[in-house]
């Protein structure tokens, strides 16, 4: 049985992204929230990012701020059940076909007052594959209103070609978006009550703004694609063999016959040689389009 009516894949089809308000119980809502609060509890005893922590640039173990839980599905059994569940891929298998595997999971956590923004990107420009048949979808953990720094697109631009996210001939994983012919009134705000799921296309410009308000804004990041499509750049080298890629299908069956379509892709290389997370790598940016933290 489908979740997804006609309308919503149209209008998916033709914006690149979809909000659906309410999909998560909250029962699901607070077992989430609480995973969250001992991971805060943890990063009191740090002074520097770890494996699973990211910190934002003004945390001390007096004031802890958690920028990031990285790769949640590793280390954390709710956040890996939600990830296995319908609620999660039904959508996806009605958007992209019924065999899903995963690509990465993160936990952006946008805190109050200081949340870190995220300049404007494609996230096929980090990872392109022989088809764009690639999404994102994000569990929204608290009330996200225009003030507390929600996501961001702009419809349709999953249409547009990959555009430049280098500086000074290095990738940094950010657009200078006046040079690629956008305008941030145009951008569409992506909203909704806490426990909303908004899905992006892998294509779509997206980006969002610090968080200036009193209310954290959290999402748990859910990144996947169709079985046949297979990374560009690298094939299976972040992998020892196919076994271990194929321990990433989420469900249905995985293919050795990629799907390869001419849509157009950047190679994100070179690498920077520093600490490789978007939020450092997009300090290259010159033309930032959103204030930073402090």
């Amino acid at each position: 049985m489908e979740t997804l009516t006609q309308t919503q894949k149209d209008f998916y089809d033709e914006n690149g992204y979809l909000i659906l308000e309410k999909r998560i119980p909250e029962d699901v809502l607070a077992s989430l929230r609480a995973e969250i609060a001992k991971y805060q509890e943890q990063a009191k005893s740090l002074t520097e990012s770890t494996d699973e922590i990211d910190l934002e640039d003004s945390h001390t173990p007096e004031t802890p701020r958690v920028r990031r839980i990285k790769l949640p599905h590793t280390h954390n059994k709710v956040m890996r059940d939600l990830m296995y569940s319908d609620l999660i891929l039904a959508p996806a298998r009605d958007l992209v076909g019924p065999d899903l595997r995963l690509h990465t999971t993160k936990l952006n956590m946008k805190s109050a007052g200081f949340g870190a923004a995220v300049e404007w990107h494609q996230d096929f420009a980090f990872y392109p594959h022989t088809n764009d048949d690639v999404l994102a979808i994000a569990v929204i953990l608290d009330d996200m209103e225009s003030e507390n720094g929600p996501l961001m697109v702009f419809p349709g631009s999953h249409k547009h070609p990959i555009y430049d996210h280098h500086v000074d001939g290095v990738f940094a994983g950010a657009m200078d978006l006046a040079a690629c012919g956008f305008d941030m009134k145009d951008a569409v705000e992506l909203k909704g009550p806490a426990g909303s799921v908004s899905i992006h296309h892998g294509r779509i410009v997206h980006g969002s703004a610090l968080n200036q308000s009193t209310r954290d804004r959290r999402l748990l990041f859910y990144e996947m694609m169709a079985a046949d499509a297979f990374p560009i750049m690298g094939s299976l080298t972040r992998w020892s063999d196919i076994k271990d890629y194929n321990d990433r299908m989420l469900c249905g069956d995985p293919t050795l016959e990629p799907r390869v379509q001419s849509i157009g892709a950047r190679i994100p290389a070179p690498l920077p040689t520093d600490n490789f997370t978007i939020y450092e790598i997009q300090k290259r940016l010159g033309a930032r389009s959103f204030e930073v933290a402090k």
